[in-house]
């Protein structure tokens, strides 16, 4: 086992990490919870407005923050756009179908980046995002910026959404439909419009997250389309209803990864960090249920 100094800097970017997944966890609970779509194409939409926004800044040598932008607004865009169209088909479909249909998206995102943005004989490109990664040293421990504003995000993120969906008319619109979406219409609230503002603001957290880890990990297709999973299975922890439990979940998810990273005998398996928490936290609260259905017939 090798000693505390070793995993510090593990603690640093599985902290930064976290706090990435926590901004993305939110942005599915809130979309799920006002359209009752499992949206997995989010990973998918940010590494693809990532990859647009590298490409501007390398080929036409744009200023960074307009590469940035535009990476957020296509996300929040695509996003957007899918929710419009095929949001009311999905409505009242199952669960399942409505996961299925986004996986459509991310299949035809992926295979889009799969196209233009690798090179011969099918390998990445060892690309990452132009910016300007200064920080500060604690102790003997370097942090970069993009560290402290991934964990700053994702906290921010959590609490903005948690009072904006507590003391806002758009946000008690959410939370009526996640109850019922039927009754919510009765009562006369915009139901198009409110998940139109899930579906934006789904999309824009999924560019800002493609930014971020296109920063931490790597600006590679695959690896951003499929960090979406470790976002999910904070989400699935917090059963697609608590977000301060999807922070707290996705801060657990990010340190336990990173943290394996040492230990020579667990760091192959860091990447089934996200399902073996998740398969325990569903099996911990299955548990509970039964429990307690148990004792109400009892």
């Amino acid at each position: 086992m090798p000693s505390w100094t070793y995993f510090q800097p593990f603690v640093v970017s599985g902290l930064a990490l976290g706090g990435v997944y926590a901004l993305s966890g939110v942005g599915l609970v809130v979309l799920y919870r006002a359209t009752g779509v499992v949206y997995l194409a989010f990973g998918a939409v940010g590494a693809m407005g990532a990859l647009i926004a590298w490409s501007l800044i390398k080929d036409t040598g744009v200023p960074g923050w307009v590469g940035w932008l535009v990476c957020v607004l296509f996300a929040g865009a695509v996003t957007l756009a899918y929710g419009m169209v095929f949001g009311p088909a999905l409505a009242k479909r199952d669960p399942l179908v409505k996961a299925v249909a986004t996986l459509g998206l991310t299949l035809v995102l992926f295979g889009v980046m799969d196209l233009l943005w690798t090179s011969g004989g099918g390998q990445s490109r060892a690309i990452t995002l132009p910016t300007d990664n200064g920080g500060f040293v604690v102790g003997q421990l370097q942090v970069n910026w993009t560290q402290v504003i991934g964990l700053g995000a994702g906290i921010a993120i959590t609490v903005v959404t948690g009072a904006f969906l507590r003391y806002t008319k758009l946000g008690t619109a959410m939370r009526a439909m996640a109850n019922d979406r039927d009754i919510t219409a009765t009562l006369g609230v915009p139901v198009r419009r409110v998940e139109a503002a899930a579906w934006l603001g789904c999309g824009v957290l999924g560019g800002v997250a493609g930014l971020l880890l296109a920063d931490l990990v790597a600006l590679d297709a695959t690896t951003l389309t499929f960090l979406v999973i470790s976002s999910l299975a904070a989400a699935l922890i917090a059963r697609l209803r608590s977000i301060a439990l999807t922070f707290v979940a996705a801060i657990a998810i990010g340190l336990i990864h990173d943290l394996l990273t040492p230990i020579q005998a667990l760091s192959n398996y860091r990447d089934m960090t996200p399902f073996v928490l998740a398969a325990v936290a569903l099996l911990v609260l299955s548990r509970r249920s039964v429990i307690s259905l148990s004792r109400e017939e009892a």
